[in-house]
């Protein structure tokens, strides 16, 4: 069984002194490493992406970063290209659970180095080598979102779900969260709503928000429970346009989600999140190590936070969030040089 390890959150050095990271930054030149994720271009990619972009030019290495858009044919594809091209080490971020082991298995049998980031790498009890699974507490974030929205309300709280699935490992996670609460009698589903139009998740889950609003009478539904916060965008500007007070309460963070949060009378109330910034740095670390022949363990567990709209600021941006949510820019040493 792989040993999992939490990464605390903390704004820490990632690298243990200057010498250590001229020497680890020349060993890494001309290495290519390829990043390829499954999803759209939203804050919680770009950001991804950014953290991803600036850890591999400090390390020195050269940074290749494709989208598929959540289509697993154009996802498989791009991962197929990263083979024959002959990178060095791959992060591959939200395959599909029904493919992903045969896929990260294609990878590694081409001696490439793998991260992966909420991609199933494993299977039946067979575990991949040369491949570190990082994700982040898919069941602790659903907690932290679920706490929040039953405390002080009647129970069974009356909730609009927005969720899809199955196959997206971490909101699969979440789901399992969520379905403990259902059996509790602490939350009881009214509606469900999941995009089909990944290139416009927004907009598809606005139109899917107001059709059940249109269908329901006040007082069927007492909260809003977003297990993705890019579905939660689309519902909350649909609450919006009509007035609605219903509670928001959502998982993960963006500039985008803060500036809702902040707005004037806001509803969305909460939400659980991992600095995505920081994902991508660490995965990239991560595979430094594996590429610099360096012991690491096989699984890394991001650990959460959570985001209360009563503790926004004006200015309160990604960037600046750790001031008003001090963990939320802490992480775990990760040193390259084996200490």
């Amino acid at each position: 069984m792989k040993k999992a390890v939490t990464i605390l959150l903390a704004s820490a050095v990632l690298l243990t002194g200057c010498g250590a990271e001229e020497n680890k930054t020349s060993s890494n030149n001309g290495k290519k490493i390829a990043v390829i994720r499954n999803l759209g271009s939203d804050d919680h990619t770009k950001q991804f992406i950014e953290g991803a972009q600036a850890e591999g030019k400090k390390l020195g290495f050269k940074v290749d970063t494709f989208l598929s858009h959540g289509n697993d044919a154009k996802f498989k594809q791009l991962v197929n290209q990263a083979v024959l091209k002959k990178y060095d080490g791959v992060i591959l971020s939200h395959g599909k659970e029904d493919y992903s082991y045969n896929l990260v298995k294609k990878v590694t049998d081409a001696n490439i180095k793998v991260v992966t980031f909420d991609t199933k790498s494993d299977k039946d009890g067979k575990v991949l080598k040369n491949v570190v699974a990082t994700s982040q507490d898919d069941h602790k974030l659903a907690e932290l979102s679920l706490d929040a929205l039953i405390k002080d309300k009647q129970k069974p709280v009356k909730v609009l779900k927005l969720w899809v699935g199955p196959g997206f490992l971490p909101l699969d996670k979440r789901e399992e969260v969520y379905k403990k609460y259902v059996a509790a009698g602490k939350i009881k589903t009214v509606d469900t709503i999941g995009p089909t139009n990944f290139e416009d998740i927004q907009g598809d889950v606005k139109k899917k928000t107001e059709a059940v609003l249109a269908k329901h009478q006040s007082g069927d539904i007492d909260a809003v429970w977003g297990s993705w916060d890019e579905m939660t965008k689309g519902t909350y500007l649909a609450l919006k346009e009509k007035q609605s007070k219903l509670p928001i309460y959502s998982i993960d963070i963006s500039n985008q989600d803060l500036n809702y949060m902040k707005e004037k009378d806001s509803n969305w109330k909460t939400s659980a999140s991992v600095n995505p910034k920081i994902i991508g740095q660490t995965d990239v670390r991560l595979l430094a190590k594996q590429l610099n022949s360096e012991k690491v363990e096989d699984t890394f567990l991001f650990k959460p936070v959570q985001i209360n709209q009563s503790n926004l600021k004006v200015d309160t941006n990604m960037n600046n969030l750790a001031e008003v949510v001090p963990t939320f820019d802490d992480i775990e040493k990760i040193s390259l040089n084996g200490k």
